[in-house]
C-alpha cells in the first residue's frame, strides 16, 4: 500500500531555504558590518602594501619620491639648473650684440657704397658752390636736399685751408716750403674729403706747405 504524499506534507518535512546576507554595508544603518573571522580594525592582510613589505621597507625597484631627495642633492641640482640658465642668458645676450653689430656694419657698408658712387656729383656741387653758380638758381635747392639726405646717414665733407696736415685724412698732391708755417699745413684744398662716421671714403686732396729747413 502506497502512502499518499501531498505538497503540504512535503513542505512540512523539508526545511525552508536560508539566505545569508553578506553585504558589507548594513542597508538600514549604513555602517560597515564586521565580517566573520575578523576583528574591528583588521584589514585584508593577504596582499602586501605597495611600495614595500609589511614592515614598511621600500622595495629595491622603487624610485625615491621628490620629498625623499636629500637636501644636499636638491641644492646641487638647483645650482646646476641656475648655472645652465645663466649660461643660456649670456649666450643670448652675446647673440643679440653680434646681430646688432652686424646690422650696423651692413648699414655702414651700404652708405659708403652710395657715397662712393655719388662722389663725382658731390665734387661738381662743391665746385659750383665755390664759383657762385648755386646762388639764386634752382640747382641750389637740389644740392641742399642731396647733401642733407646723405648727412642723415653720417656723411660729411671735410678739408679746409689752414688746418694741420694729417696723412690719415689728407692726400698731399703738392708740396712746398714756407717760413710762414711751423708744421706741415694745408694751404689749398684741391678736392674735399668725404667720410661716413669715422670711415674715410676719400681722403681730402690738398697742397701742403712745410716749414723751411
Amino acid at each position: 500500500m502506497t502512502d499518499d504524499f501531498t505538497p503540504s506534507d512535503r513542505g512540512a518535512e523539508e526545511p525552508a531555504p536560508r539566505f545569508t546576507d553578506r553585504r558589507k554595508i548594513d542597508p538600514e544603518t549604513g555602517k560597515v558590518r564586521e565580517q566573520p573571522g575578523t576583528t574591528a580594525g583588521e584589514g585584508d592582510q593577504s596582499q602586501p602594501s605597495s611600495g614595500g613589505d609589511a614592515a614598511g621597507t621600500p622595495s629595491a625597484g622603487d624610485a625615491p619620491a621628490a620629498g625623499d631627495v636629500p637636501a644636499e642633492g636638491a641644492e646641487k641640482l638647483a645650482q646646476e639648473r641656475l648655472e645652465d640658465l645663466q649660461r643660456l642668458q649670456a649666450e643670448y645676450v652675446n647673440y643679440r650684440r653680434r646681430v646688432e653689430r652686424d646690422r650696423l656694419v651692413a648699414r655702414d657698408q651700404t652708405v659708403v657704397a652710395v657715397v662712393e658712387a655719388l662722389i663725382p656729383v658731390l665734387d661738381d656741387v662743391e665746385l659750383a658752390r665755390q664759383h657762385g653758380e648755386l646762388e639764386g638758381g634752382p640747382f641750389a635747392s637740389i644740392a641742399e636736399k642731396l647733401e642733407g639726405a646723405l648727412g642723415r646717414f653720417g656723411w660729411e665733407r671735410y678739408g679746409a685751408q689752414g688746418e694741420g696736415f694729417d696723412p690719415n685724412l689728407h692726400e698731399a698732391l703738392m708740396h712746398q716750403h714756407s717760413d710762414e708755417v711751423t708744421e706741415p699745413t694745408v694751404t689749398q684744398v684741391l678736392q674735399p674729403g668725404h667720410k661716413v662716421g669715422e670711415r674715410i671714403v676719400r681722403a681730402a686732396r690738398v697742397a701742403v706747405s712745410e716749414p723751411e729747413g
